[in-house]
This record gives C-alpha cells, sequence and structure tokens, in this order.
C-alpha cells in the first residue's frame, strides 16, 4: 500500500537524493529503453515536478523499478513505466479495481489494482503500453499483469491482464473480483 507518512507533495531531500540516484543508474544501465534521450533533462523535470518524485518513490518502494520510456515532445512530459523484470513484487494478490473488492464476500485481497495506483498517483499500463513495453526487453515470463480495462468488459464483470509467454504477449480475461499472487499491476507516470 501506500506509504501514508510521506507527504505527496514531495520526499525529504536525503531521500529524494537517494532516489534520483537510483533512477539516474538505472536509466544510465537501460539507454536502450530511452534512446536519444539526457539524464540531465529528465533530472531537470523531475526537479521541478517534485511532487512526481513522491508517486515515483512509490513505484520504487512496491518494486516497479520505474524508467523512462519515452518523451513526449508536445507536452515536454517524460514517460516512465514499471520495468521490473516480473509484475511489481509490492503489489501482487489485487483484485482489479475498488467495486470488484467490495463485490467479493469471502478471502478479500489487501486491496485493488485500480486503488492502489490511484492512492500512488499512477496509472494501470493500458494494453497498448504493455505492448510498447514488451518491446524493450522481456517482461513477465513468470508473473502476469492487470492492465487498465474497456469499460464495456467491466461492465460485464470482467477485467484483463497480460503476460509474456512463449516469446509471444497476451491478453487473457478474468473475473475482475479474482487475484492471484503471480498477479500484479504495471504503473505509468508522465513528469
Amino acid at each position: 500500500m501506500a506509504n501514508k507518512t510521506i507527504s505527496k507533495k514531495g520526499l525529504p531531500a536525503a531521500q529524494r537524493q537517494e532516489l534520483l540516484g537510483v533512477l539516474k543508474t538505472r536509466f544510465e544501465k537501460n539507454m536502450g529503453r530511452h534512446k536519444g534521450l539526457e539524464w540531465a533533462d529528465v533530472q531537470a523535470r523531475l526537479e521541478a515536478n517534485a511532487e512526481k518524485l513522491w508517486s515515483l518513490n512509490e513505484m520504487e518502494t512496491t518494486g516497479g523499478e520505474p524508467d523512462v520510456v519515452g518523451h513526449d515532445k508536445k507536452t515536454g512530459e517524460y514517460i516512465f513505466y514499471d520495468c521490473s523484470a516480473e509484475s511489481p513484487k509490492g503489489r501482487r494478490s489485487l483484485c482489479y479495481d475498488d467495486e470488484a473488492l467490495e463485490e467479493r464476500k469471502e478471502a478479500k485481497p489487501d486491496g485493488s489494482a485500480v486503488g492502489m495506483a490511484e492512492s500512488m498517483g499512477i496509472a494501470l499500463l493500458t494494453e497498448e503500453e504493455y505492448r510498447k513495453l514488451q518491446e524493450l526487453g522481456k517482461f513477465d515470463l513468470k508473473t502476469s499483469s492487470w492492465v487498465l480495462t474497456p469499460a464495456y468488459i467491466r461492465k460485464l464483470g470482467g477485467a484483463v491482464f497480460c503476460d509474456r509467454r512463449y516469446d509471444t504477449v497476451f491478453l487473457y480475461h478474468n473475473g475482475a473480483i479474482s487475484y492471484y499472487a503471480a498477479r500484479g499491476f504495471r504503473g505509468s507516470l508522465r513528469v
């Protein structure tokens, strides 16, 4: 769950510097994810939007290993996705959304993917974003990740998730109330 002791407005200076160091190291180790981008530009944008560092810290502390995967030239925003090899460990065993959590009568999970993403200030990856992530590497070879479900599917009680098996990215369905130890969610953040 989201860390309630840290203000969403920012992180303490020492924690901010530590997080920036982790993000810089990951950025430099994975240049194939963000060809043509410079860390100094990303860091300047992060420092100008300190409240976004709080969300990136939440992504990091729940095991997401956020990294830059793109740059929106129209808005100037840098796009971060969770780039952990498997679905983030601190965000598994969640049903799809809070409505599904309320519907579940027995053996309720601790929360929902949509609810946790909202509390962290991030968005669930869409199917299209998930497929773009898979172009940057091989993710979710043992786990799966909830993705943003189209409203018409959710209205009927379902939700969708993706994974990678047999060198192919698959989209599946499940009841939104379901949850599994190997299914979490990946998020995105625009800074």
